[in-house]
């Protein structure tokens, strides 16, 4: 365990990965917060799909972290007590720099 804690305490040095490790963290959060609502009230998939009015398939994917529906996702949320705030935050300049040079080192390997 503690080599996998090393390995991600070193790609958490990467900018651009820390965004994409915080922004999963926050769909798990999501997930399970759904999960834990069909437990509570003893619901398949299936079952919250139709009080909801989307498909099995629809909260299988968001359970699984595909959340490429927002307005599915926002059923679901609604129904189960919660609402979606999508929000555009602007990167602090410093932390931009350095995710467009990670992202260049890259693509162009062998300018580093």
């Amino acid at each position: 365990m503690r080599q996998v804690d090393k390995h991600l305490e070193d790609k958490l040095k990467d900018p651009y990965f820390k965004e994409l490790y915080e922004l999963e963290e926050q769909k798990l959060d999501i997930v399970k917060r759904i999960i834990d609502y069909r437990i509570k009230h003893n619901l398949t998939q299936g079952q919250l799909a139709k009080k909801v009015g989307v498909t099995q398939q629809h909260i299988s994917k968001i359970e699984n972290g595909e959340f490429s529906n927002i307005a599915t996702l926002e059923k679901i949320l609604l129904f189960i007590g919660f609402k979606v705030r999508i929000e555009v935050v602007p990167l602090h300049k410093r932390i931009k720099e350095q995710i467009l040079k990670a992202r260049s080192l890259r693509i162009h390997p062998q300018m580093a």
